[in-house]
């Protein structure tokens, strides 16, 4: 049976297990109940680039005089992943490029799952919010004639082998799906998208373009959590676009650590608050078709 709906999940900064969903699909499916069988569920995993790297510097390190061995391993292996992902995007076969052609397989393996369009909706943690944005991001500018210069949207034709496994060229209708002509939700937890722009002038930061009237952006942040932050007081767009939600994640009794220290910030996929939020949005989503798209402003900016 064709699915009818599509999520797509990306993780955050730091370490993380091939399996780093479990918990959310878990709680997330036996919410939906019936209604699971008619998603299609991707997971986008990015960390797979950068993991080995990280483990190896770590491993190398001298840390016998060294003092805070977790909280160092947590800068290493977070930090690492910012950085790498935005050092020397522009060059061939850079993570930054790795990134956004796992996020086009896997939804293009949704969208075979669909068995052609249908509505596509994203989840994304922490850094995952600013990688599936530049995600977005370069493949509207592309389509609005931008030249892009990183990313697989600087010529996305040559990367279709490597999206679909096959050496049949990708339809029209196959990269508007991939350029997320078809998300209707993309919900965004402890997001720190602004720190990647606050070093750009005011006026060169911009949101993505709304993909299609059904779109609506959920940003969920905890005011605990120095990691995440609300988007709207960033402007250029997002103030239009985004709704912030302040949630309070990890309330249960035995979670009281998490839910008032910068632990927060790992419990949010946990949290029923935001298990049910997702599962309205999925709800909403198989309820009101996608209608058209709208095009893509030409105005260049800095990617968000």
């Amino acid at each position: 049976m064709a699915r009818q709906i599509a999520l797509i999940t990306l993780h955050g900064m730091g370490e993380t297990v091939d399996n780093y969903y479990d918990t959310l699909r878990g709680k997330l499916f036996a919410k939906l109940d019936n209604t699971a069988n008619k998603v299609a569920f991707q997971a986008v995993n990015y960390q797979n680039l950068l993991q080995p790297n990280e483990q190896a510097v770590w491993e190398r390190m001298d840390k016998g005089d060294l003092r805070w061995d977790d909280l160092r391993r947590f800068l290493l292996f977070g930090f690492a992943d910012a950085a790498g992902l935005e050092t020397n995007k522009e060059d061939e076969g850079s993570v930054y490029e790795g990134a956004q052609l796992d996020i086009a397989r896997k939804m293009w393996a949704a969208r075979q799952e669909m068995g052609g369009d249908g509505p596509l909706l994203v989840i994304a943690q922490s850094l995952g919010g600013q990688v599936f944005s530049c995600y977005i991001y370069d493949a509207q500018r592309a389509a609005a004639g931008q030249t892009r210069h990183a990313g697989i949207w600087k010529d996305i034709d040559s990367f279709a082998a490597r999206i679909t496994g096959s050496d049949k060229a990708l339809t029209a209708a196959e990269k508007s799906f991939l350029r997320g002509s078809t998300l209707v939700g993309l919900m965004t937890t402890g997001c720190n998208i602004p720190i990647f722009v606050a070093a750009h002038k005011r006026l060169n930061i911009r949101a993505i373009d709304r993909p299609n009237n059904q779109f609506k952006w959920l940003n969920v942040y905890d005011k605990h959590d120095a990691l995440g932050w609300p988007l709207r007081p960033l402007e250029g767009g997002y103030e239009d676009l985004v709704e912030d939600r302040q949630v309070n994640v990890g309330e249960g009794l035995l979670d009281w650590l998490k839910s008032f220290t910068p632990m927060s910030h790992t419990a949010y996929w946990e949290d029923e608050n935001v298990v049910a939020a997702l599962a309205r949005m999925i709800m909403q989503g198989l309820l009101h078709p996608v209608t058209h798209s709208v095009a893509p402003v030409t105005t260049p900016a800095q990617p968000h």
